[in-house]
């Protein structure tokens, strides 16, 4: 169901002192400005050139897809698929562009069936595959880079590292000549939601901005115990870190010690309820399970609060909505997956 403006389960006053809360440990003022420039400057590398390499690997359904690569660091290559109707490719005109990405333990191949529909309706449709996975790595690989990364620091393997990667694929995206740039939609799944509305947060490129069973408040988790259905996701990551730290029962404690070092900031200044203002008056739709375990609900409504109270501000309330979906756990439905195709449609306005 979609969420209404009836009965919250937290006033916006609340929120607005979680916030100055929040901004007030992490010495950063509530500047949309300077706190994106505060995230960009922890995720922040050097721009190398894209050298990205395209081969077209079928055609089915009147649907063409493409495998490439692109540079997102010296040493880092990131594979994806687009996917687009052939008359589109030489027809000299520019096309919006939705770039969907998959959760923990997904790959790109993953997200194919919505693509296909993205590209029936007219749009560039976009995946690649996130930081160890797929292409790039595997679980076990992924798990190790979060514990070498929290012993040793110098990476960010949970979410940060995937922003950077998806900022380049903006990139890309707007040197092709088939793309329109000004049109460039964003959605992710769990792990991929989180990337989605951190990006679409940090670059305001980003057109449209569709998160998936991600909105959450990490504050919020820390404080209530729902940390650990977070952490579950990269469990052992999160073991082997605690172990290299010599913690046997890590607790909230040390979730946030693990937080500092993965990803800086994210229970305060990058907070859920914190990013999703920076991307108003986009549009932005949000997608959550009333029984998500890993994005529990109170979290979700402090997201909703902050957004709602953003767009209202912008004169964009239209711009904002949130689908609650009843009795859903940590899953996207296949009812909600055709909402997303139709806020993108809206807003991006393929032919």
């Amino acid at each position: 169901m979609d969420s209404t403006s009836g009965t919250r389960a937290i006033g916006w006053s609340v929120i607005f002192l979680f916030l100055l809360a929040g901004a007030a440990k992490a010495d950063t003022p509530l500047s949309a400005e300077q706190t994106r420039a505060a995230f960009l400057k922890i995720i922040d590398r050097p721009r190398v050139d894209l050298a990205p390499e395209v081969r077209e690997q079928t055609r089915e359904n009147s649907i063409a897809r493409f495998h490439f690569t692109y540079a997102s660091e010296t040493r880092e290559r990131v594979p994806g698929i687009l996917l687009i109707k052939p008359d589109l490719l030489h027809d000299g005109k520019r096309h919006p562009a939705a770039i969907v990405l998959h959760g923990t333990g997904g790959r790109k191949e993953g997200n194919l069936p919505l693509l296909e529909r993205l590209a029936d309706k007219g749009t560039i449709a976009v995946a690649i595959d996130g930081r160890f996975h797929g292409e790039r790595g595997t679980p076990a690989e992924y798990n190790a880079a979060i514990a070498r990364a929290f012993a040793q620091g110098g990476s960010h393997p949970l979410y940060f590292d995937t922003v950077w990667d998806v900022m380049r694929l903006v990139d890309y995206l707007q040197s092709r000549p088939d793309v329109d740039g000004s049109r460039i939609g964003l959605m992710g799944i769990s792990k991929g939601g989180i990337e989605t509305w951190l990006t679409a947060a940090a670059d305001t490129r980003i057109a449209v901005a569709i998160p998936c069973i991600s909105l959450q408040s990490f504050e919020w988790g820390l404080e209530h115990d729902g940390w650990r259905t977070r952490v579950g996701t990269v469990q052992r990551g999160f073991d082997a870190a605690a172990n290299s730290a010599h913690v046997d029962r890590p607790g909230a404690d040390f979730a946030r010690r693990f937080y500092d070092r993965l990803i800086p900031g994210i229970y305060d200044r990058f907070d859920g309820p914190f990013m999703v203002t920076l991307i108003a008056p986009r549009p932005l739709l949000a997608i959550s399970g009333e029984k998500d375990p890993i994005n529990p609900l109170p979290g979700v409504r402090m997201c909703e609060e902050a957004a709602r109270a953003a767009y209202a501000s912008a004169a964009a309330a239209d711009r904002f909505r949130l689908i609650i979906e009843n009795g859903a756990g940590h899953t996207v439905t296949s009812d909600a997956q055709t909402r997303a195709v139709e806020w993108f449609v809206k807003w991006l306005a393929p032919q």
